[in-house]
């Protein structure tokens, strides 16, 4: 019998062994001849109901003629459908990239998600590509259009993308290897505030660095990336995904290393959960990320005075003892505290010191998210 017989079929090679006709049974089971015969021509559907009837006059399990039932209505329904190659496309689009949150933060400007065209044409802009065609080579291949050091997720690619349009839109002098390297010490001696973040932008805008906030997408676990839109133009790109005092300097000044050392002109680094094991020395750990690691944990905290003090101090540690630390190091406490968690795995002590970053940045940084939306084109 083939894989698409009506249950019909199945029911007149039943009917033939036993020398039935279809009056005869619609008899048997007490049903008007012309449910039977509709049921025969296909035209008539098994019930549950009538399976279970027909188990009991033929001894065959309801659920073959109810699995008949399924298998041809959705042959008929498929020869009724022909394939759509844009509805293939648009489920590959739509259930990849995140296409609410993008609206929501106003990346794509529209008053209906139902309305694909409109979609498919804010899309089209935001990632400028031709045709949505090319936006579908580009989510499972983005390596093709753009190089990134570990395979991006959607969302980790709409963010990139964001961080690039707002970069592009900076105005800053032609990148200086030895200006970035001469604000280093500038840059530490405004870990000793939260608000002294404000002049992280214009310091490293006066280097030719481009640096931009945006805010995380859901599920992006994005920290950072650094790349470069030419051979003059470094890009750093924050989430503030852990908006603490720590882990804004470990980040920055992490992205920072890579652009010293001219990482990220070939493919985009992206950072993604860098904490724990990620941030260290590790053998896992890639060779340009434990150089970035390790001048990020020393432009904070030396990993030697770090030692010396935990070999000092430990198991106890005192609130008097962390701030004359930090007094003494010259940054604020909430750096110290963020290293120490790390280090002792104790990441309930002394969290009343991470301050946040965020809302002392000020206005001069291109910020995008939290609300507001960056003016691209303005």
């Amino acid at each position: 019998m083939s894989e698409h017989a009506m249950p019909g079929q199945l029911i007149a090679e039943l009917l033939s062994l036993r020398g039935w006709s279809q009056r005869t049974l619609a008899a048997v089971l007490e049903k008007d001849e012309s449910t039977v015969n509709k049921i025969m021509a296909g035209k008539g559907a098994v019930t549950t109901e009538t399976a279970l009837a027909l188990e009991d006059v033929f001894d065959v399990p309801a659920e073959r003629f109810l699995e008949l039932q399924r298998k041809y209505e959705l042959a008929v329904a498929r020869i009724a459908n022909k394939p759509d190659p844009r509805r293939a496309s648009r489920a590959t689009l739509f259930g990849d990239l995140p296409i609410a949150a993008m609206a929501k933060r106003g990346w794509i400007k529209t008053e209906n998600l139902q309305d694909l065209e409109a979609v498919e044409g804010e899309l089209r802009s935001f990632f400028g590509v031709a045709s949505t065609n090319e936006i579908d080579i580009l989510l499972p291949h983005a390596a093709r259009k753009t190089k990134v050091n570990t395979e991006p997720s959607p969302a980790q690619l709409a963010w990139l993308y964001r961080v690039k349009a707002i970069a592009s839109e900076l105005m800053v002098p032609k990148y200086s290897q030895a200006a970035l390297d001469r604000a280093l010490p500038k840059l530490h001696a405004l870990m000793t505030a939260p608000e002294e973040a404000r002049h992280v932008p214009r310091m490293l805008a006066d280097c030719g660095v481009r640096f931009v906030i945006v805010e995380c997408l859901p599920s992006a676990k994005i920290d950072g990336v650094c790349f470069w839109l030419d051979d003059h133009s470094p890009v750093i790109g924050l989430s503030l995904r852990f908006d603490r005092i720590d882990n804004f300097w470990f980040v920055l000044r992490h992205e920072c290393e890579h652009v010293l050392l001219g990482h990220g002109r070939v493919a985009m680094i992206l950072d993604t959960e860098l904490e724990g094991s990620k941030a260290g020395q590790g053998p896992d750990v890639p060779e340009e990320e434990r150089l970035a690691n390790k001048a990020a944990q020393d432009f904070a905290v030396p990993s030697s005075k770090m030692d010396a003090f935990i070999s000092r101090k430990a198991p106890f540690f005192s609130e008097r003892d962390l701030t004359a630390f930090a007094k003494i190091l010259g940054v604020h406490p909430g750096i110290v505290a963020g290293q120490l968690q790390h280090r002792t795995g104790r990441y309930e002590r002394f969290r009343q010191h991470l301050a946040n970053i965020r809302s002392h940045l000020g206005s001069s940084v291109a910020i995008d998210g939290w609300g507001d939306v960056y003016p691209i084109g303005e």
